[in-house]
């Protein structure tokens, strides 16, 4: 009777037990998914730092590149400018060359600014015949040459001629004559005498086949026209002027 009672009082004890077992390993089993969910939870969150991380890596490599790409338009922008107004001083240069060029052409081709013989006074050229006609045939001569008979324009014109026939005691033709009909003393080119410039000897005497300037010794007369005298031309100076 007694092992009996002790067989029931193991199994009733047995039976109090599996319960408690049970309960146990649920317990066991919500607390091995608990570790589960945390560590998946932790990882998680360890995932979304890296990647927050990334995302503010890659923001801030962005910003950066942008910064490089702002500074790289800003340097191709300047060297645009630069180039541009390196081009310009090129084409001045160039255009400065080509007038360079063309200058050193003309001073090339250039023989000076009177022809051979004649002298070169301002804006003049000047020729002292080596023959003697009279005044007519004197301006004709100058024509010829595509010039004109003596004309003093300025008291500079006449030191130059005073000074440059004082080697000579030869009377030369100028193209100053009494013209009529007011018997006024006129330049070929139809200017009148200013007498302020130079005094005319004996310019008060009339004669009938025409009363003609001459210059002698840097005295200037006035005398017959058919009188045969050596003359001096003028023409205007071939300048090389800049372009």
């Amino acid at each position: 009777m007694s092992l009996e009672i002790n067989c029931d009082d193991l199994k009733i004890k047995t039976m109090k037990d599996e319960p408690d077992e049970k309960l146990n390993a649920g317990k066991a089993r919500v607390s091995q998914v608990s570790g589960l969910q945390k560590q998946q939870q932790a990882n998680l969150t360890h995932q979304e730092s890296e990647l927050e991380g990334q995302m503010l890596a890659q923001q801030q490599a962005e910003e950066v590149s942008q910064e490089s790409q702002k500074e790289l338009q800003e340097k191709i922008k300047t060297l645009i400018e630069t180039l541009d107004e390196k081009s310009k001083k090129l084409m001045e240069l160039q255009h400065e060359n080509l007038k360079l060029q063309e200058a050193l052409k003309r001073a090339a081709n250039f023989s000076g600014p009177c022809p051979q013989d004649w002298l070169w006074h301002g804006e003049n050229c000047y020729l002292f015949s080596s023959s003697p006609y009279n005044w007519e045939k004197s301006q004709e001569t100058c024509l010829s040459l595509d010039a004109q008979l003596l004309k003093i324009n300025s008291t500079g014109d006449l030191e130059f001629i005073q000074k440059a026939s004082a080697h000579s005691s030869f009377p030369f033709w100028m193209g100053l004559s009494l013209r009529k009909p007011n018997n006024s003393w006129i330049w070929e080119d139809g200017s009148p005498w200013m007498s302020h410039l130079f005094r005319l000897q004996g310019a008060s005497k009339i004669y009938s086949s025409g009363t003609c300037a001459y210059i002698q010794r840097g005295i200037v007369y006035a005398d017959n026209c058919i009188l045969v005298a050596f003359s001096i031309c003028q023409k205007k100076a071939n300048l090389l002027t800049a372009q």
